[in-house]
């Protein structure tokens, strides 16, 4: 990628993160995108399809950074407290950019793609956990249970106990 197409992407991402932390995208249209990106809508469509093709783009490239930040996520077989309190801390180290990216319409794509990537890094270390329906239902459970025991209790308690109590209640599950 060429320094321009690098600056015309950033461009459009930041226009679109500007637009997005006020606007539900389904309400974002190419014509204003374009206009804050200081874009044509035909430079716009060189690089994505529409708005949701840009959103998809940002959202994949948001969980790769939160995954990326975790302690051996594919360790979430043999440890999976510490992969939690390690994707915890991913979680808040991004959170401003979490909270545009996943608002309204697009809020319960978050925890399905951190579930995602996380089996896929399992996977990728125990390919022989692939087939076993008891530990992929297992890591599942812990993934996406944590997930929402956190999101849904995060604004009413202090997120240290939180994560704690979250913790504690995983080293008493094993795979």
């Amino acid at each position: 990628m060429d320094l321009r197409e690098k600056k015309t992407r950033r461009s459009i991402y930041n226009a679109f993160l500007k637009i997005r932390a006020t606007k539900p995208l389904e309400k974002i249209t190419i014509k204003e995108l374009a206009e804050e990106a200081e874009i044509s809508k035909a430079t716009f469509y060189l690089h994505y399809k529409d708005v949701y093709d840009l959103s998809d783009a940002l959202q994949a490239e948001a969980i790769s950074k939160i995954i990326e930040n975790i302690e051996d996520p594919e360790s979430m077989t043999e440890n999976p407290e510490r992969v939690f309190v390690s994707l915890s801390n991913s979680f808040q180290a991004n959170q401003g950019l979490v909270d545009i990216l996943f608002s309204s319409s697009q809020k319960s794509k978050l925890p399905l793609l951190v579930e995602q990537a996380i089996i896929e890094k399992v996977f990728a270390v125990h390919p022989e956990y692939k087939d076993d329906l008891a530990i992929t239902t297992k890591l599942s459970f812990m993934i996406m249970g944590c997930f929402y025991a956190y999101l849904n209790n995060r604004n009413s308690y202090n997120d240290t106990i939180v994560i704690e109590t979250i913790s504690d209640s995983l080293k008493k599950l094993s795979l």
